[in-house]
């Protein structure tokens, strides 16, 4: 029997269904082999040599592949039809001609298929083809070019900044739009203005809202009501004029339908209706794709397969009418810069499975199958039609213009299946007006002026950024989940409510590649080389000669970089960042005087956690603030003195507000500080709140059985502490509410610690006794033990655990056989106490991260 290869046991499942007991269906798990993570994987020196090696999860699965093809000599790959499944394939042949599983006489074939449905999968056994080189090629660039940036940029990063974590190739152009669109808005300024509103009647009483379009005659532009002064005398315009209908007219309009999705506008729809992340939709319509659902989801493409347009028609016809059906079928051309990406839209493999019939128990494919089959019949329906009505109203002698619009929906065609979602807000002029005549008076109900501001442009959402990397050329289907998700993971990106918020090490690393790395962040360098890779995966050109002329440049950047000081380098970003570090002060006074000592200059300064501004006169002055934000705003200030003279002041640090009592001296260098509990504002602080802070642990009172309770807070918010006399270690009790710690009483408080005495919950327990104690380390001492782990038994030294080999009883377990395990376990991580050099620090987040992008293709 042929052994046919998939990627996911998902997609082997549904395969196997339509091949039958004729082929072995296997799972390669996605990716079978990547670069390791370490230096010298790929070799500019040796014409961009690539040394690959299978994957420690990836050997069973190849083996289980080896055998299968020592009882058929036929092996079929069957993985994604795009560049990514092209190198599984290619990956895996390679690998299997290594374990010489595959012959010189072995037949291997490569057919592709765009959906997981019978029909699809008999006709491409029926047209096997060769791997395909270029893709493949292209596919070897990319993964070069990733590389290369990756290993040499990211290590310049954590030497010159502190806290940074990697850098890539599309990832830090993606951040990139990020900070600037955060920078755009810290730099917007609102400008007011105002317009002016009526609520009109007809002489029937039937009320319409009007707006004011002319004052003096003339077309009034947006900002020409710039105050409320102007705006009241537009109003008393308008009230002291009677008013008329001028004309009324009626336009017919028509919209068409969006075209079915690509991965780009699916993604977007997803995140615009369900909030749904790039990763979280993708994930979702893998499954799908693999259940036989949907046609492949990584795609440029928006045309249709010719017999899936006749299948959307029929189902139009037999759920809406023939009224629904347009006269000829809506055709959609592929936009897409590399033909090999344009595979078919993202559809439905059978349009008349409608989402009601099917059982898909997972939230997420339920929503996204219901979009994509919604989106793709309305892609194929006639149009809406509307008549969209605007009326004139002026005064007599014409100094005064009003306009009143209205929209009405006469066939609502694809509306009645789906209407795409807006990224912005726009006016609402979908309501309907009442019976208007020309000629006829307009009284005048109400006359009201409205203030307005203009608004910053708004933070990118997951899918307004994938929408502005599309127009930008930047990234691929493929890969704009994967980079999205990178710049959150590496936490140089948060999301809130859905927005994307830079951090301000993302800030940092932006500020610094722009002005040491500026070509390689650039959005038309970037668009450039993905175009480049597309002509690779067209064999239009050659792969290797794309990554000399990448390298010389990018190695001689490199170079020139590293022998820059760390100081040299915060100077430049210093003054890369001083219009938004230290923006002009109201009273004319330096920006960069301390506003806590008065004396030092604010200077930028990084940190593990990320950059933040402190003051020059450091340890003498502590003074700390975020990026994001000036004096003003952190609110820093002297709330008074206590008794004893010592300034209490509230002051913000990189963790939030916090109060101080005195200042930093020889003799006090940590004086006492307190921060702010959560929903304690800092405009809200006094000197009275303050001292209250600066008092805790506040001591509640003796306890029965000896010891005394303290009220405070800690990390994790408001807590009772007890310790009695015959206890090792006391004990913590939460607090619900934050004046609990000033105000709660004794029989509360003992009822809660004994309430927590009684559950202790989990990290109450004591330390795990060793299963078996093998003595002092022979070489480096501290005690050696075999412990009971949750994956089994480990041999524990120091900060080493070492996983006892498979079928090893701790009982069997030897001081000789305990250090060569502690010795190799501590050489895999770069050895127990020994500091690793940044390169080998490395190594094991690189591999992760290969681990996070194989997984992208597995099941």
């Amino acid at each position: 029997m042929p052994v046919v290869v998939v990627e996911s046991p998902a997609k082997a499942k549904t395969i196997n269904k339509y091949l039958g007991s004729d082929y072995v269906v296997l799972a390669s798990y996605g990716h079978v082999r990547d670069l390791p993570p370490k230096d010298g994987s790929v070799d500019p020196d040796d014409g961009f040599e690539m040394k690959w090696e299978v994957g420690s999860d990836s050997q069973k699965h190849v083996r289980a592949i080896a055998e299968s093809l020592k009882d058929d000599n036929a092996l079929i790959l069957a993985t994604d039809p795009d560049r990514e499944g092209e190198a599984i394939s290619w990956h895996l042949q390679e690998a299997l001609k290594k374990r010489r599983a595959i012959k010189k006489d072995t037949d291997v074939r490569r057919v592709t298929f765009n959906a997981i449905t019978k029909q699809a999968v008999t006709e491409a056994m029926k047209n096997p083809r060769e791997i395909d080189a270029p893709l493949v090629e292209a596919y070897l660039a990319r993964r070069a070019l990733d590389y290369l940036v990756g290993f040499n940029l990211s290590p310049v990063l954590w030497r010159k900044l502190p806290g940074a974590r990697s850098a890539g190739r599309v990832q830090s152009v993606c951040l990139r739009l990020v900070v600037e669109r955060e920078m755009e808005i810290e730099a917007f300024r609102p400008q007011e203005y105002w317009t002016v509103k009526a609520q009109l009647a007809n002489p029937r009483g039937q009320t319409f809202e009007a707006r004011l379009t002319r004052l003096a005659g003339k077309k009034l532009d947006k900002f020409d009501l710039a105050n409320e002064t102007q705006a009241e005398m537009a109003v008393q315009a308008v009230t002291s004029r009677d008013l008329k209908v001028a004309s009324v007219e009626a336009k017919p309009t028509s919209r068409n339908p969006a075209p079915p999705f690509m991965t780009s506008t699916l993604q977007q729809e997803a995140s615009r209706k369900f909030s749904m992340g790039a990763r979280q939709c993708m994930n979702a319509a893998q499954r799908l794709y693999e259940a036989g659902l949907i046609t492949y989801m990584r795609t440029d493409g928006i045309d249709m397969a010719p017999e899936a347009v006749h299948a959307a028609r029929d189902a139009i016809a037999s759920r809406f009418g023939k009224d629904y059906v347009p006269s000829s079928p809506r055709m959609y051309k592929n936009k897409a810069k590399n033909a090999q990406e344009a595979h078919e839209c993202i559809r439905p493999t059978d349009a008349n499975v409608h989402p009601d019939d099917l059982r898909i128990s997972e939230a997420d494919q339920r929503k996204l199958y219901d979009l994509i089959w919604k989106r793709t019949i309305a892609s194929q329906m006639e149009a809406a039609r509307m008549e969209r009505t605007t009326v004139e109203i002026e005064s007599a002698d014409q100094q005064v213009g009003l306009r009143a619009t209205g929209q009405v929906v006469l066939f609502d065609g694809f509306l009645a299946v789906y209407e795409e979602g807006r990224d912005d807000v726009v006016d609402d002029d979908d309501k309907r007006l009442p019976s208007i005549s020309e000629g006829e008076p307009a009284k005048k109900e109400s006359v009201t002026p409205e203030q307005h501001f203009t608004q910053p442009p708004p933070r990118y959402t997951e899918a307004t950024l994938v929408k502005k990397m599309e127009e930008l050329g930047i990234g691929r289907p493929s890969t704009y989940a994967s980079v999205i998700t990178t710049i959150q993971d590496r936490e140089y990106v948060r999301k809130e409510g859905n927005r994307l918020f830079p951090e301000d090490k993302g800030r940092i690393v932006t500020i610094f590649l722009l002005n040491f790395f500026r070509k390689y962040v650039g959005y038309e360098f970037t668009a450039e080389l993905e175009e480049s890779l597309d002509h690779v995966s067209a064999g239009e050109q050659n792969y290797k000669d794309l990554l000399a002329s990448f390298w010389r440049d990018f190695h001689k950047a490199i170079e020139e970089t590293s022998e820059l000081r760390v100081a040299e380098v915060l100077d430049v970003l210093d003054d890369a960042l001083a219009p938004q570090l230290y923006p002009p002060r109201e009273d004319g006074g330096d920006p960069r005087v301390c506003p806590l000592c008065g004396e030092g200059q604010l200077h930028l300064k990084t940190s593990r956690t990320g950059g933040f501004v402190g003051c020059s006169r450091y340890p003498e002055c502590r003074y700390t603030r975020p990026i994001g934000g000036d004096a003003a705003e952190t609110g820093d200030r002297v709330l008074g003195e206590d008794d004893e003279g010592n300034e209490i002041s509230l002051r913000s640090g990189r963790f939030g507000p916090y109060v101080q009592r005195g200042e930093v001296t020889e003799e006090n260098k940590k004086p006492q500080r307190q921060s702010l509990p959560k929903g304690w504002a800092p405009d809200e602080m006094d000197l009275e709140k303050a001292l209250r802070l600066l008092s805790l642990p506040r001591e509640v009172g003796e306890h029965p059985e000896g010891g005394v309770i303290k009220a405070n807070f800690g990390r994790f918010g408001p807590y009772l502490f007890h310790q009695r006399p015959d206890e090792e270690k006391g004990i913590y009790a939460n607090l619900k509410d934050p004046q609990d710690v000033f105000e709660i009483g004794m029989n509360r408080s003992v009822e809660l610690l004994a309430e927590k005495r009684a559950n202790p919950g989990r990290g109450r327990r004591g330390a795990a006794k060793p299963l078996k104690e093998l003595g002092e380390h022979p070489d480096q001492g501290g005690a050696v033990n075999v412990m009971e782990g949750r994956y089994g038994p480990y041999v524990k030294w120091e900060k080493v655990n070492a996983t006892l080999p498979k079928d090893t009883s701790p009982d069997d377990v030897t001081m000789e056989m305990a250090v060569n395990l502690i010795a190799e376990k501590a050489a895999k991580s770069g050895g127990a106490k020994k500091k690793a050099a940044p390169k080998k620090k490395a190594a094991p987040k690189k591999k992760t991260a290969a681990k996070k992008t194989a997984s992208a293709k597995k099941s």
